[in-house]
């Protein structure tokens, strides 16, 4: 890590612990601090961990490993998570495919959720690598990769990687269907570090909210789990571990690997999504060239040899949580 940086999480970690002191509390009772290992918060199912050494560190994955509720069908289905999101939001999905018989897996990757969050170079290759460690583990020979956001990216790479293990691919509105490296300004650690240094509740309300067409109660905790984040004295090192993986996502690009893809393929896209990398600091002339999901799904479709493509009107970037029966139908549908 950089001098500079070193330095900046100090001081940073200093001024969050103060923050709950200086902060004017909103009406009715504060959020509470939360750890940025989520300690404490619960999940839908039981959750284990995998311990890990990457670049001579010490760490360890959470993960979900939730058994068949009906007759098992002897498959099993990995869900991989988007960048601002944890494992917790597959609970709808995970439900559905136990209930068809699968055994289902669903890891917070290293830097998110309840899984460490070190310094790392992080790289898709390396959570994958992480990935198939967890798989062996559980003794899990073959997996449907389904894949959301970002961890539509992992999951493309994750095919690539190790296709003896992948046996089909669901690409729920994935980030990475268009280079950012082309289109999008590059932004430092550094700057992407002191961005998320100063999210507000009502940042990261907007921020979310863009990702859905109409606002539902049940996606509060997409924005106050990350906000409650803010809150903690570690939360330095979250966003630290955060700005890195930005810049994985940013100099790492998978939309070319596209047509190298040689497994059965779902792309299931939220038809009203506008998501891209760096929304926040881009003009508005710029925003309208990018995150056009309808085009975009359709380009990856042709791109990937015999994919089938999923269009859901009026559906945004989550269609797992905006329109869980019509997804889980698409799901189940491609997986018999």
């Amino acid at each position: 890590m950089p001098e500079a940086i070193r330095l900046l999480l100090a001081s940073a970690a200093l001024a969050a612990a103060a923050v709950g002191a200086r902060a004017a509390p909103p009406p009715g009772k504060p959020p509470e601090p939360l750890g940025i290992a989520m300690e404490g918060y619960p999940y839908p199912f039981p959750v284990s961990y995998l311990p890990l050494e990457l670049e001579g560190q010490d760490m360890s994955m959470a993960f979900m490993n939730v058994a068949p509720t009906a007759m098992p069908n002897g498959r099993a289905a990995l869900l991989l998570h988007g960048k601002n999101f944890f494992g917790a939001y597959w609970e709808g999905t995970i439900r559905a495919l136990a209930g068809a018989g699968y055994r289902v897996v669903v890891p917070d990757q290293i830097g998110f959720g309840k899984s460490s969050k070190p310094d790392l170079h992080y790289t898709f290759e390396q959570l994958a690598a992480s990935t198939r460690q967890l798989l062996e583990k559980l003794g899990i020979e073959k997996v449907v990769v389904v894949g959301h956001s970002m961890g539509g990216m992992l999951a493309v790479r994750f095919a690539l990687m190790y296709p003896q293990l992948a046996s089909a691919l669901v690409l729920e509105n994935p980030i990475g269907l268009e280079n950012y490296r082309e289109k999008v300004p590059y932004q430092s650690v550094e700057a992407q570090y002191f961005t998320n240094l100063h999210q507000t509740e009502e940042g990261l309300r907007k921020f979310v909210g863009s990702y859905f067409v109409a606002w539902r109660s049940e996606y509060e905790p997409y924005v106050m789990v990350p906000y409650r984040w803010t809150l903690s004295p570690e939360y330095p090192r979250y966003a630290l571990a955060s700005a890195l993986t930005y810049q994985m996502i940013y100099s790492q690009p998978v939309v070319q690997d596209l047509p190298k893809l040689r497994l059965p393929t779902l792309l299931v896209i939220g038809q009203a999504d506008r998501t891209t990398l760096g929304r926040g600091s881009l003009p508005k002339e710029a925003l309208e060239r990018l995150g056009r999901y309808p085009e975009l799904g359709r380009k990856a479709a042709a791109a990937i040899p015999g994919a089938r493509l999923v269009e859901i009107a009026e559906v945004g970037h989550v269609p797992h949580l905006e329109s869980p029966a019509r997804f889980h139908d698409a799901l189940l549908e491609f997986l018999r």
